[in-house]
């Protein structure tokens, strides 16, 4: 009922699946502009729409490759505009589920993780950053059992723009495995751990995996290099691939 009710600027109304969140996740508006609005079909089909925003125009296309879910995004704005993007995709996972992602990337943890931590928060640190899967510590490729807790974290190789970003989530037989494309961007895969820890009062369990154009949650915290910047042609484009698997008892994992 509160999502059928927001309006531009409302604070964000878990409603699950998968959906935009542009030109940030954190920080002002409330998982971007994009989420609260409506978006118009640009053909009879169906499968392409457009959202209009006060600064940019994001138009997405869905088709169907191979079996795979491909989504094709074009983001319009001026030259030099700032944003970041996430497929915010919250996924309903069992207990023992997995994420599985570059061994050789790099993760940045954000506040909320400071109560997890064995060593204390450097004061005034935005972020902090260790390796993937174990950065200072935290298990953060396990996706359950709930425990009380609540982490973000982005993970990002560290070979600079134009790098594909990919994630494989094991839940038993179940296999979804994301991929993300952008030249000339940076591309990263966040993560959001919330295993019952988040909000109080009332905690829930919400698993978010989400392929991102960025490195930070916050389009306030950007430095060069942490968030996708509008060429001079006037717009950017990227490409999510989305893939489904399940594998017979026994068998290795893709």
């Amino acid at each position: 009922m509160r999502r059928s009710q927001v309006e531009v600027g409302d604070a964000f109304v878990d409603a699950g699946g998968l959906e935009e969140c542009v030109p940030t996740v954190r920080g002002t508006p409330d998982h971007g502009e994009a989420w609260s609005r409506a978006w118009t079909a640009l053909d009879g089909a169906g499968l392409e729409h457009e959202v209009c925003c006060d600064d940019f125009e994001l138009t997405r296309r869905i088709s169907v490759s191979g079996g795979a879910v491909v989504a094709d995004y074009r983001l319009a704005a001026a030259p030099g505009y700032r944003f970041v993007w996430a497929g915010h995709a919250l996924l309903d996972v069992g207990p023992g589920a997995t994420v599985r992602l570059d061994p050789a990337a790099r993760v940045r943890l954000f506040p909320e993780a400071a109560a997890y931590l064995s060593t204390p928060w450097p004061q005034g640190a935005r972020w902090i950053e260790g390796d993937w899967p174990e950065p200072h510590g935290l298990h953060l490729s396990s996706l359950g059992p709930d425990d009380g807790t609540a982490v973000g974290a982005v993970v990002y190789r560290a070979d600079g723009p134009g790098a594909p970003a990919s994630a494989l989530i094991v839940d038993g037989t179940d296999q979804l495995r994301m991929d993300l494309e952008a030249d000339a961007q940076p591309a990263s895969v966040a993560l959001w751990r919330n295993l019952r820890g988040f909000p109080q009062p009332g905690p829930y369990r919400s698993i978010g995996v989400e392929p991102m154009l960025g490195r930070v949650f916050d389009l306030a915290d950007a430095r060069e290099g942490d968030c996708a910047v509008v060429p001079a042609g006037g717009e950017v484009r990227w490409r999510m691939t989305v893939s489904c698997y399940r594998r017979a008892e026994g068998t290795a994992g893709r």
